[in-house]
């Protein structure tokens, strides 16, 4: 038995011995870790977008066309920052993003309003970003819609109607909004969690090829191999141990930070949170020494790894629900642990599911924990073969 626990304990000691000789291990596995815990936790602010840079066209100039005005500028989504002359000056400033969208009163607006000749409040937005895009848009019906109503009503009231049955004549069905987890529609309930670990898992596949590859570049994989007796499973695992603690303590606190001090809500309760997130860690490990197997020279494969971390962003599902996605891109999806342990954080933090609703992406998480076994074969070839020494 202790044949058998003395190689794994021995590369232990040694990867924790240059883990602490160089100040580059601390950077990467705990400093910038804990900015992107940071920088998730405060990005959002409030929680909801305030302050848009927008533009008002009043080619009116009248009563009516300013009490429209200052509503726009009352209104917390919108910073009235600019006065344009015309339409064109107007257009111009938002394709440069000096604005991300412009309000054009027309000209005789007031006229038309009292005369009931069908006055046309015209807005314009930018929607290349679709979440700016779409909260301006949002802001402007809000913002526009009693204005529609306005000369009706005068008129109705003037003729002897009451407003209350005017106003249920206009709008005879009243829609009620109810969102639910966020009711507040907070940016960060849900997004900060998901991109905080879209981060984590870029900064994960880094670090594991290059605490691999640095034996290599560096030509100590003789005393890496020796001190695991020539094993390569030992000497894998033995070196990967620390990273996998340091990462899974690094997790535990960014679950802490957003759903503790930050309070964003959630069904479940800490502990289901952070057992999926330790398998989330690992298998992202798990696929790294899988890439690293194929690839053994650090220039190549960490180009490869930002590429596939990349791509796991893209395919987590945060921002684009995966499976509405083209059929070969959501199949793909599969191929990345992000996507199924936000499935699962999903699951958990909105339905208070139980692991065995999650079963298939619990399963994938586990799959990935045998991806490596077959190529560190192939693994210790590239090392003792020398082959790869030279690569950069």
């Amino acid at each position: 038995m202790e044949r058998t626990r003395g190689p794994f304990a021995a590369v232990l000691r040694r990867e924790l011995r240059r883990m602490i000789s160089r100040r580059l291990y601390f950077g990467v596995c705990v400093v910038l870790p804990l900015f992107c815990v940071f920088f998730m936790a405060t990005i959002f602010g409030s929680g909801r977008m305030e302050n848009i840079p927008v533009g008002v066209v009043d080619l009116d100039c009248t009563a009516a066309s300013r009490t429209v005005v200052r509503t726009i500028e009352s209104v917390p989504t919108f910073r009235v920052t600019r006065h344009f002359a015309d339409e064109e000056s107007a257009r111009e400033a938002t394709v440069r993003k000096e604005i991300y969208g412009y309000l054009v009163v027309p000209p005789r607006f007031e006229v038309d309003l009292q005369g009931g000749r069908g006055a046309t409040l015209a807005y314009y937005y930018h929607y290349a970003l679709l979440s700016v895009g779409s909260e301006i848009r949002g802001a402007f019906e809000t913002v526009l819609q009693p204005f529609s109503m306005t000369p009706i009503v005068t008129e109705a009231v003037a003729l002897g109607a009451s407003e209350s049955t005017v106003e249920s004549f206009l709008v005879p069905v009243t829609s009620q909004s109810h969102p639910l987890y966020n009711p507040g529609l907070d940016y960060s309930v849900y997004l900060s969690q998901p991109f905080f670990f879209v981060l984590f898992q870029v900064l994960i596949l880094l670090v594991t090829v290059y605490a691999l590859g640095s034996e290599i570049k560096f030509r100590t994989w003789e005393a890496w191999l020796r001190s695991a007796d020539m094993n390569i499973f030992k000497a894998v695992t033995g070196k990967l141990l620390p990273y996998t603690a340091i990462f899974i303590t690094v997790g535990v606190l960014a679950n802490y930070v957003l759903f503790g001090l930050l309070r964003i809500p959630f069904s479940c309760g800490f502990w289901p949170l952070n057992l999926s997130m330790a398998l989330f860690v690992v298998a992202t490990q798990c696929l790294a020494v899988f890439l690293f197997s194929l690839f053994p020279a650090i220039g190549i494969v960490i180009s490869v790894v930002s590429m596939v971390g990349s791509l796991g962003a893209t395919l987590s599902g945060v921002t684009f629900p995966v499976p509405f996605m083209y059929r070969p891109v959501y199949y793909a999806s599969f191929l990345f642990p992000v996507r199924h342990f936000v499935e699962i954080s999903q699951n958990l933090l909105y339905g208070d599911a139980s692991f065995a609703s999650s079963w298939p992406s619990v399963g994938a998480l586990l799959l990935f924990l045998l991806l490596p076994l077959p190529v560190l074969p192939h693994l210790e070839k590239a090392i003792l073969s020398r082959r790869y020494e030279n690569i950069e």
